[in-house]
């Protein structure tokens, strides 16, 4: 007979993930009340689901993935402060090459791990499943300032381009977007 778990999945539960999954619920409504305010009342449902859609994606990536950027340019520890409790001070990164220091700086580490915000909670949370979210791992800071910088612009842009569609027309260089859009969603998964 197989053991049984016994562990209480009430007790996996904690504030970070309830607060997360809020934040989640919060965004997409947000995307939707946006959704009623900006688009014709006539707009038909699929013209109100893609808005919803690009609407969250914009947010998320702004909002969440924006504040894993933030932790990695903001949230640091000085290394020089912790050579009296037995660290050497040489602010040496297990997410960086021998001799690399993020932002130039050897005397600090970088990242979520550091930080004491809600967002950091965040992404410690989620480096609890891959350690690299919770420092300065340069792969993930470059796809994450794509995301942020170019895909985030792009969803609005999608929305914008959406809200100035006329019901009934056919529309025009939002699919082109779209594509692009989901198409570079595709990196993300590493």
């Amino acid at each position: 007979m197989a053991s049984e778990m016994k562990t209480d999945p009430l007790a996996m539960i904690d504030t970070t993930t309830v607060l997360s999954l809020l934040s989640t619920i919060v965004i997409l409504v947000s995307a939707f009340v946006t959704s009623m305010v900006v688009l014709e009342p006539s707009a038909s449902d699929k013209m109100r689901f893609l808005f919803v859609w690009h609407a969250f994606d914009a947010l998320i990536h702004f909002c969440l993935e924006g504040s894993y950027l933030y932790n990695c340019f903001f949230s640091y520890v000085d290394t020089s402060i912790m050579k009296g409790l037995g660290y050497n001070g040489t602010g040496v990164s297990e997410f960086l090459a021998p001799g690399v220091h993020f932002l130039n700086k050897p005397d600090r580490l970088y990242g979520a791990f550091y930080g004491s915000t809600p967002f950091s909670a965040l992404w410690q949370e989620y480096a609890k499943a891959d350690k690299r979210w919770g420092g300065s791992d340069l792969t993930v800071i470059s796809l994450e300032l794509l995301t942020v910088l170019v895909m985030g612009p792009i969803a609005v842009w999608v929305c914008v381009c959406l809200s100035r569609r006329k019901p009934g027309s056919k529309g025009g260089s939002e699919w082109f977007w779209m594509t692009v859009l989901a198409t570079s969603e595709l990196y993300g998964g590493e």
